[in-house]
């Protein structure tokens, strides 16, 4: 929702500005124009972006588009979730958990947070970390760099989207350019033309220009952006869990292991340790 609200900011601003300065709307109005340009940057895109590439540029944006980030609730939650599993490891050995580390979606632990079940990558985290230390003596410092080394990889796999869009942003000026020069070319063989003709077509083939300018820096850069935070909020999600699975495997408490995941969550959406040892209570009863 913001994206658009934003959206129709920024069109609002200059289209707004345009005509409080008199402009002809009219002017403005060039479709052949910003086919070029949107031609092209899609075309660009394709060239440049596998197959799975352009579906992660399709989810991302629509995901941009609700505007769904992770809350307090979403975090508290994963918190809960990480207790859960801690107190059943602790009071029943690591066996106790190896139906729902193979079935998470029938899990009666993961079954209840929902919010968890729904982010895959999370998902897949968690359950494949608990199945390593379940079926190797792998230590807990082996443990963090073998998880510091996925979600990096993880983190420039869901960078890819920003990255794309970012360079098609880049190149929207350029191919404005070439929209505004393939417009003069017209222009030159209308040179016979009366100066009123002539002024139309130039003035045509200058809003190439300023389609891509507006395009790059009013739109599509601040969508790459938009991408980018996002996908460091998902590593942000990703390693409070880690530090609490990390925690936990070294020997900590469950409620010590969950206090490591909640310092690592953004201060944005940290609850309180008093707001966590209640809802840790009220999880209990």
């Amino acid at each position: 929702m913001l994206i658009i609200i934003g959206s129709i900011i920024v069109f609002a601003s200059v289209v707004g500005g345009y005509l409080l300065e008199h402009g002809n709307l009219s002017v403005l109005f060039q479709p052949v124009e910003l086919l070029i340009i949107g031609g092209a940057a899609l075309g660009g895109l394709i060239i440049m972006s596998p197959m799975r590439v352009i579906k992660d540029i399709i989810s991302s944006v629509l995901r941009a588009l609700a505007g769904k980030s992770f809350s307090k609730s979403d975090y508290m939650d994963s918190l809960l979730m990480l207790s859960e599993i801690f107190t059943k490891i602790r009071k029943e050995g690591l066996v106790s958990i190896e139906a729902d580390v193979d079935s998470p979606r029938e899990s009666r632990i993961f079954g209840g947070h929902p919010i968890f079940l729904k982010n895959h990558h999370a998902v897949a985290l968690v359950t494949d970390t608990l199945r390593t230390v379940m079926t190797t003596s792998i230590s807990s410092y082996e443990l963090e760099n073998m998880l510091d080394n996925e979600l990096e990889a993880h983190h420039e796999e869901s960078m890819a989207p920003a990255k794309v869009l970012n360079t098609v942003s880049e190149a929207l000026p350029g191919l404005g350019i070439v929209a505004a020069v393939l417009g003069v070319i017209l222009t030159m063989a209308k040179m016979k033309e009366p100066p009123e003709i002539l002024g139309a077509s130039i003035g045509a083939a200058l809003v190439g220009t300023f389609l891509g300018v507006l395009l790059c820096y009013g739109f599509v850069g601040p969508l790459s952006k938009n991408l980018e935070v996002m996908a460091a909020d998902d590593k942000e999600y990703l390693v409070v869990l880690k530090m609490g699975i990390i925690a936990f495997i070294g020997g900590a408490a469950p409620q010590i292991a969950v206090e490591f995941a909640r310092r690592a969550i953004p201060g944005h959406a940290k609850p309180s340790f008093a707001e966590v040892e209640d809802a840790l209570r009220a999880n209990k009863k």
